[in-house]
């Protein structure tokens, strides 16, 4: 009875799934011609418009995720969100083995910044959230620097997949460097952010039909605020040793993430 079980439940899931993809789909469209543009519109204060885009943004993942939750597609648990919404003026950096962790970590930072590729501008589902919301864009190379130094020293925070990419399976870990530099030339705290999740689904190399055979249980766990000086303060200490001193703790911590204590169980309401 349990196996006929588990093939039932998958054979409900991978409908379900491309049904929830044309949700999310459809919504970032409906949502980019219709509320970002009239914010665009309406809203002239550049820092209000970017306020409420974002915080937009943050209720509309809060409802996918509770539709995706409610079908029974999978199950998320967020401890300690609570640190997250406190946290001001500091980079978030978190491993990304898959689609929706950007989504999950969102849902739950209504006011988050967040570092996207240049190539996100070209798709119709997320370019008008995008530009509603002034993300961060890693092709500006020239600016990039000091914007990040002036919205984290407004109190901004900023998250960044330092992976650049969705973890590939069987792979060995790699970081980018930009995190770090960001961290250590803007002077800002780092706070570290790890996912797991019991089975693999969507990520790098998943088609969306790829269900495991049980659902999966995501868990977003915030571990240890890295002080900067740690790596910046050293005497003679050069900015570019510092960011790769930092950027290999951040692997270090990132590149062996573990299934969470069975006791955790402060989860967030999406849990």
């Amino acid at each position: 009875m349990r196996g006929l079980a588990s093939i039932l439940s998958r054979l409900w899931r991978i409908p379900m799934t491309g049904l929830c993809f044309v949700l999310f789909g459809v919504g970032g469209v409906l949502l980019s011609l219709t509320w970002f543009n009239l914010l665009t519109l309406f809203v002239r204060d550049k820092c209000v418009r970017r306020r409420v885009a974002r915080r937009s943004i943050s209720l509309s993942f809060r409802f996918f995720l509770s539709v995706v939750k409610y079908l029974g597609l999978l199950d998320i648990q967020i401890h300690d969100a609570e640190s997250l919404r406190r946290e001001r003026g500091c980079l978030i950096v978190a491993n990304h083995p898959s689609l929706i962790d950007y989504l999950m970590l969102a849902s739950v930072m209504p006011e988050t910044d967040c570092l996207v590729k240049s190539s996100l501008l070209r798709n119709p589902f997320v370019c008008g959230a995008i530009r509603a919301a002034d993300y961060l864009v890693n092709s500006q190379s020239e600016t990039l620097l000091p914007q990040c130094q002036q919205r984290l020293a407004n109190g901004d925070t900023l998250l960044i997949f330092p992976e650049g990419t969705r973890t590939r399976p069987g792979e060995k870990m790699t970081l980018q460097r930009g995190a770090a530099n960001i961290a250590v030339r803007c002077n800002r705290n780092v706070r570290i952010v790890t996912i797991h999740c019991t089975e693999h689904m969507l990520g790098k190399q998943c088609k969306w039909y790829d269900v495991p055979p049980t659902r999966p249980v995501f868990t977003v766990t915030p571990g240890e605020q890295v002080a900067i000086s740690r790596f910046s303060d050293a005497p003679g200490q050069e900015p570019a040793l510092a960011a790769r001193r930092l950027n290999q703790y951040l692997l270090q911590q990132l590149q062996n993430v573990k299934p969470p204590m069975a006791g955790l169980n402060d989860a967030s309401a999406l849990s």
